[in-house]
């Protein structure tokens, strides 16, 4: 599907600026499913002629898209769709449940899977002694073919039969709900820094690129500390919602 298949309805005497007004419909196609990912955009010159606008005002609006990880320039294919942005409620889920809930094979690769002893940070919120070995997973979480996050988890030993094959096929609180391990409450803070070089090359941003951040212990139905995780999911493409009541 391309370009020639919105309509782009400009309001010419708005104060908004034409290359928003362009950037916001075609992110309201991609919101809506007209634009599906890998959907392939007509190049500035088609898309400044058939609108009647300038190549730097299309030429902006679309680095706007680019900016804000809805669209993709490639070498030799052109400017694409891609995934859009993955909406999470924050609830006592892991990703792999909420992309399989929304309909997206999630794909995981296992950076490493080790024991090692527990530092001052993760063994006090593991109500451990410090120096407790405990199980280090790392793993990269795909949706859509693309990187969208960063794992870190810290175990303590013997809740379950965790290994490299298990965890590219199952999430994590899956493999642990199946080893009988009952997670009831969670505590989890959110935040957002940038990327260090050897996050941005993992998940194919650019050195600096802003990543939220969100760090989760999680306790079972006996109050015991069952999981410690650090995680960094890219801006462009993942967001969290809270619905929030008034009491």
């Amino acid at each position: 599907m391309t370009s020639e298949r919105l309509d782009i309805d400009l309001d010419r005497s708005s104060p908004v600026p034409l290359y928003f007004q362009v950037a916001e419909q075609i992110s309201e196609a991609i919101r809506r499913g007209d634009l599906a990912p890998g959907s392939r955009l007509d190049n500035e010159i088609q898309l400044a002629d058939r609108l009647g606008l300038s190549r730097p005002t299309i030429r902006q609006a679309i680095q706007y898209l680019v900016d804000k990880g809805l669209l993709v320039r490639k070498r030799g294919v052109g400017t694409q769709v891609v995934h859009g942005q993955v909406k999470r409620s924050v609830e006592l889920t892991s990703l792999y449940d909420d992309l399989r809930r929304s309909g997206q094979e999630p794909a995981t690769r296992v950076l490493s899977i080790d024991t090692e002893p527990a530092d001052e940070s993760v063994a006090a919120v593991l109500a451990l002694p410090e120096g407790t070995e405990v199980l280090r997973i790392e793993r990269l979480r795909y949706a859509a073919g693309e990187p969208l996050a960063l794992l870190h988890n810290w175990l303590p030993l013997g809740l379950a039969d965790l290994s490299a094959t298990s965890l590219q096929e199952r999430g994590l609180y899956e493999l642990l709900r199946a080893a009988g391990v009952r997670m009831r409450v969670a505590n989890q803070r959110i935040g957002a820094r940038a990327a260090t070089p050897s996050e941005a090359r993992l998940l194919d941003e650019r050195r600096g690129a802003p990543l939220l951040t969100m760090v989760r212990t999680t306790y079972d139905d006996q109050g015991r500390a069952v999981e410690h995780g650090s995680h960094l999911y890219r801006a462009s493409h993942y967001s969290l919602e809270v619905t929030l009541i008034e009491r």
